[in-house]
C-alpha cells in the first residue's frame, strides 16, 4: 500500500495539513493507515509524507514493514516516489489518499480482487446528482451527460505493478498530467474496473466534511 499523506489541504483552512487534523481524538491519516495495517492482504505500507510526520506513523507500532517516501510536486510525482520504494515482486500496488479516513477493509478487499482480475481497479460510487458540462469561459451549459454512466471515484486505486510501471513510463515520456492513479492506466488503453464502494468513503476537504466524518464515527 502507498499511503499519500503529503498534501497541504488549503481548502480546510487549518494551520496544518488536513490529514493531520484530529478527528475523534486521532489524526485523520491514522484511520486508513490502521485499516491497512490490520489487513492480511497487505504486505507493507509506504507512507508518502514530509519527514516531520514520520514519527506519527512509527508511533502506531504496526507489525508490517513500514517505509517512507517524500512528496513530489504533483500527486502523480508523489505516487511515483512511493511506488518506487514498494517491493518489486508485489502482486498489486494500492494507492490511497490518507484524507479518506472512513475506508472499510471489506471494500478495499473487493477492489484488490477486481484488480487481480482486470489489472486495475478503483473504488467508486454512482453519482447521485445531475451533472452538467459547462463552458469554462461563458459558464453556459454544453450538455447533460447520462447520469447512469457517471461514477465518482475514490481510493484505494489498485494496479498491477508492471502495468503501473508502463503507465508511469508513458506519462513521463509524453509529459502528461493526470489527476488520479488509474488515469495513468487509461493512457495505456488498458481496462480499469470500478469496484462499488461506500458513500461514506469521502475525502475530507472542507470543515463541513469534518463534521460529517465525526457524525459517522460517533
Amino acid at each position: 500500500v502507498v499511503l499519500l499523506a503529503g498534501g497541504v489541504g488549503k481548502r480546510m483552512g487549518a494551520p496544518l495539513p488536513k490529514q493531520y487534523i484530529q478527528l475523534g481524538g486521532k489524526e485523520i491519516a491514522l484511520y486508513s493507515f490502521e485499516v491497512f495495517a490490520g489487513m492480511d492482504h497487505v504486505r507493507e505500507i509506504v507512507v508518502v509524507c514530509e519527514e516531520d510526520y514520520d514519527e506519527l506513523f512509527k508511533s502506531v507500532g504496526i507489525s508490517k514493514p513500514l517505509k517512507f517516501a517524500r512528496p513530489g510536486k504533483e500527486r502523480q510525482d508523489s505516487c511515483y516516489n512511493g511506488f518506487s520504494l514498494a517491493e518489486q515482486d508485489a502482486s498489486l500496488v494500492a494507492i490511497h489518499d490518507s484524507a479518506r479516513p472512513l475506508l472499510r477493509a471489506e471494500d478495499a478487499v473487493k477492489c484488490f480482487e477486481d484488480a487481480h482480475a482486470y489489472g486495475a481497479a478503483v473504488l467508486g460510487v454512482p453519482v447521485k446528482s445531475t451533472i452538467k458540462e459547462v463552458g469554462k469561459e461563458d459558464g453556459l451549459v454544453i450538455r447533460t451527460p447520462d447520469r447512469a454512466t457517471l461514477w465518482e471515484v475514490q481510493t484505494p486505486q489498485v494496479i498491477k505493478p508492471d502495468l503501473l510501471r508502463r503507465g508511469f513510463d508513458k506519462v513521463k515520456a509524453e509529459g502528461l498530467e493526470v489527476t488520479d492513479d488509474v488515469s495513468i492506466i487509461e493512457q495505456l488503453g488498458e481496462p480499469v474496473r470500478i469496484t462499488t464502494g461506500d458513500y461514506y468513503n469521502i475525502k475530507l476537504t472542507t470543515p463541513e466534511d469534518l463534521q460529517l466524518a465525526e457524525s459517522v464515527l460517533t
